[in-house]
């Protein structure tokens, strides 16, 4: 497996302490989850049918203010697996840094991959790639600026895995014309990464492919009825979005007190430089509170936001500490 967060049983062989007894922060996975999630029993016991996830594929629409072609996949990473297989082989580019896993899976399936750090060197490419906004570095792009690359390369994937708390820059409107893909996670805002949800949006050809590879129950009964609930509630998507916009200015003020150096993030984590990344990791953990590091950037830490007044009690003290 390639690196990623998330990885706590690291953290526990390190320094500790039950699964439990974590505050995970090295995710962008929001800790405030979308209270219901409760599902009839037959949702566990039968497989789903065509009008429910079609269902689904409706409040996805409705969600993402788009009427294109849709189709529901175990998260955005079951898209990416399936990405290098969409059309044959040729020259992917990547905007970098990013998601690891693009370059990995795209290389692995026998594409020619190049890293680029602009939007305009992704011309030319059978497949480009950019994640908006970036993860980790939460860096936003243009959204005409990007469709100004549809005509310049084969296939344009957005990830806006991170996009659901800023709206505003979401191509999915735009969605449905050849050579544009987005993809979309479900688990990172509504914070229930463990039911494996995510949308690929695009032309009717590409959805038709994907969902095809897909196979015909890519998605669980649970994920059907808690993520189509989840989709059609907009009263607590926005007021989770006015929360996260709290959090994240308070996340900073603590940072900033440290002496480290906002280098951006999205609402969901905030990414800073501090000097020594492992030193401040391992004072973090000492409290058991994980974080994410990056092997080529030494000093860069992420941090996801903190859920409840008690996980905020505990960063505040082990902050304090660092």
């Amino acid at each position: 497996m390639r690196e990623h967060g998330g990885n706590l049983d690291v953290a526990q062989q390190r320094f500790g302490g039950a699964a439990d007894d974590w505050i995970d922060l090295s995710t962008g996975i929001n800790r405030v989850p979308y209270p219901d999630a409760d599902v009839e029993p037959r949702q566990w016991r039968a497989l789903p049918s065509r009008s429910e996830i079609e269902s689904l594929h409706n409040a996805a629409r409705q969600a993402y203010r788009t009427e294109a072609p849709i189709v529901a996949m175990g998260g955005a990473q079951a898209a990416i697996q399936l990405l290098p297989h969409l059309v044959p082989r040729g020259r992917a580019r990547i905007l970098a840094p990013t998601y690891n896993e693009y370059a990995g899976m795209l290389s692995a399936a026998g594409w020619d991959v190049d890293e680029v750090s602009e939007l305009g060197a992704l011309a030319g490419a059978d497949l480009a790639v950019v994640v908006n906004p970036n993860n980790p570095d939460g860096r936003q792009h243009d959204r005409d600026e990007l469709l100004a690359l549809l005509p310049r390369v084969g296939r344009l994937v957005i990830d806006e895995s991170f996009a659901d708390a800023v709206p505003g820059i979401s191509l999915a409107p735009e969605a449905g014309q050849p050579g544009l893909l987005i993809l979309r996670s479900f688990g990172k805002f509504y914070g229930l990464a463990g039911l494996r949800l995510g949308f690929a949006i695009g032309s009717e050809p590409d959805i038709a492919v994907l969902a095809a590879m897909a196979g015909p129950w890519a998605v669980s009964g649970p994920a059907i009825a808690i993520g189509r609930r989840a989709l059609l509630d907009r009263g607590w998507a926005i007021a989770t979005i006015g929360r996260l916009a709290d959090d994240c200015a308070r996340l900073d003020t603590a940072a900033h007190s440290l002496g480290w150096t906002l280098l951006g993030g999205t609402p969901l984590f905030r990414l800073y430089e501090t000097g020594n990344a492992l030193a401040a990791q391992e004072r973090l953990a000492r409290g058991l509170i994980w974080s994410r590091v990056f092997r080529q950037k030494p000093g860069w830490l992420r941090l996801g936001l903190p859920g409840d007044g008690t996980e905020w009690s505990r960063l505040s003290a082990v902050l304090s500490s660092v």
